[in-house]
């Protein structure tokens, strides 16, 4: 299995730069961020301090967010977020910039919160024309634009992955561009209700990424009910070839013990 570590979400008890090299120490080769910096376009200097904590620890950088705003705060990405657009627009360049030395392919885009000035369709518009541009942008790298349904966000509005094909139809539809896919986050899809196994049955070979953790809880997967194990290999079986994602809350002691068992039990 080709696991990547997200280490925007694990091993948080290290500096962000050094999680890298403690991925790699556990045993995994791949790691993806979310946008690491608290600009769209950070100093060199630290775009260059964070593509060499990446090449320093020997790992593959598989997936990289475009600045999602506070998320701590609650925000969740500034694709549809009018007042936002030329923020979003800068960041683009310094995402296929750091995705072309790094050799990253993959770029999640959040959609955004709704915003209570502004009518649905306001931000929908805005949205096709961002998601237009960031496909633009990386497809001079081979990129593709990731677009993920969310839980946990009240004012965010793609909740299905039936949500989010909507979007990337449309964006299809009017700009014309191919490199734009869905980001089918197994626990987001599940808390929010939707068909998973139907989700994997009908899309799962057009999966831009898979992402992972289990539920109740959000923790590693073996801490709940959900049956990760089968919807990879469904997903695998119907052609699906990327990472899988470990986007999960847990110690850093323990946060791959499952992978440890899993291993074990070969």
């Amino acid at each position: 299995m080709t696991y990547t570590v997200n280490c925007s979400i694990l091993l948080t008890e290290l500096p962000l730069l050094e999680r890298p090299a403690a991925a790699k120490a556990a045993g995994f080769d791949a790691v993806e961020f979310w946008w690491p910096f608290e600009t769209s376009v950070p100093a060199d200097s630290e775009v260059t301090k964070f593509e060499n904590a990446i090449k320093d620890a020997g790992v593959q950088l598989t997936g990289l967010n475009f600045n999602a705003g506070n998320m701590p705060g609650g925000d969740r990405g500034l694709v549809s977020w009018k007042g936002r657009c030329s923020e979003f627009k800068d960041n683009i360049d310094v995402v296929a910039g750091i995705g072309e030395r790094l050799g990253c392919k993959a770029f999640n885009a959040l959609y955004g919160n709704r915003q209570d000035e502004f009518a649905p369709a306001e931000q929908d518009e805005l949205a096709v024309k961002n998601l237009a541009a960031a496909a633009e942008g990386v497809a001079r790298i081979g990129g593709t634009v990731l677009l993920e349904p969310v839980s946990g966000a009240p004012r965010y509005p793609l909740l299905t992955a039936d949500d989010a094909l909507k979007v990337i139809a449309r964006v299809k539809a009017e700009a014309g561009v191919e490199n734009v896919k869905l980001l089918a986050d197994f626990y987001h899809l599940a808390v929010n209700g939707d068909d998973v196994e139907s989700v994997i049955e009908n899309h799962a070979k057009d999966f831009g990424h898979i992402q992972i953790a289990d539920n109740p809880g959000r923790g590693a997967p073996g801490t709940g009910t959900l049956p990760l194990g089968e919807w990879i290999a469904r997903s695998r079986e119907l052609g699906y070839e990327g990472y899988i994602g470990l986007e999960y809350k847990e110690p850093q002691e323990t946060a791959f013990s499952w992978a440890i068992r899993e291993h074990s039990a070969r």
